[in-house]
């Protein structure tokens, strides 16, 4: 058995001295792969200590079927992603608030009034914020706002319906 399989099978079963020296000689590895792939040394310290963690965390979950640097670069390359999409979800919420609040200041401007319910409408995942503005604000029919959708008008009338029981939801804890 080689000395890596022996140190891995040691974690597994709880010797923390085995997954300490099995972490230490891949740490190097992980954290230069990820300077790679994000052209940022803090970022890829960060990253590939989340994945020391995350391996510590699931180490009786590795199962041999492939190499333990393989297993480590692989919750290294999840972990990235997932840090790229929480940024990009971030950045999208950030450029959302800041347009809201430069079209509140426009209309505030021009004297026209930003009712309370177009905050809790602004709240809503665009699936359900088009359709309810389109059928509520503009008056457009199911069958009107499904062409322009793309969608089946029964998708509509659904996403109306579930829009509007969460903006009622909203609303009614904002007044409590």
């Amino acid at each position: 058995m080689s000395e890596e399989r022996e140190q891995i099978r040691k974690a597994q079963a709880g010797d923390s001295h085995a997954l300490a020296i099995l972490l230490q000689s891949h740490y190097s590895m992980v954290v230069r792969y990820l300077i790679k792939v994000t052209m940022e040394p803090h970022i890829a310290e960060d990253i590939a200590q989340d994945t020391m963690m995350k391996a510590m965390e699931k180490i009786k979950l590795y199962n041999g079927q492939s190499s333990f640097s393989s297993w480590l670069m692989t919750i290294a390359t999840r972990l990235y992603i997932d840090m790229l999409r929480r940024k990009k979800r971030e950045k999208l919420w950030l450029d959302q608030e800041a347009a809201l609040r430069k079209i509140k200041w426009h209309m505030a401007r021009q004297g026209e009034d930003w009712p309370e319910v177009l905050d809790a409408v602004h709240s809503l995942p665009y699936e359900y914020r088009i359709p309810i503005i389109l059928k509520h604000y503009y008056g457009y029919a199911y069958d009107e706002i499904a062409r322009m959708m793309s969608i089946p008008a029964g998708t509509v009338k659904s996403r109306v319906f579930h829009g509007l029981k969460t903006l009622r939801k909203e609303l009614n804890a904002d007044e409590e």
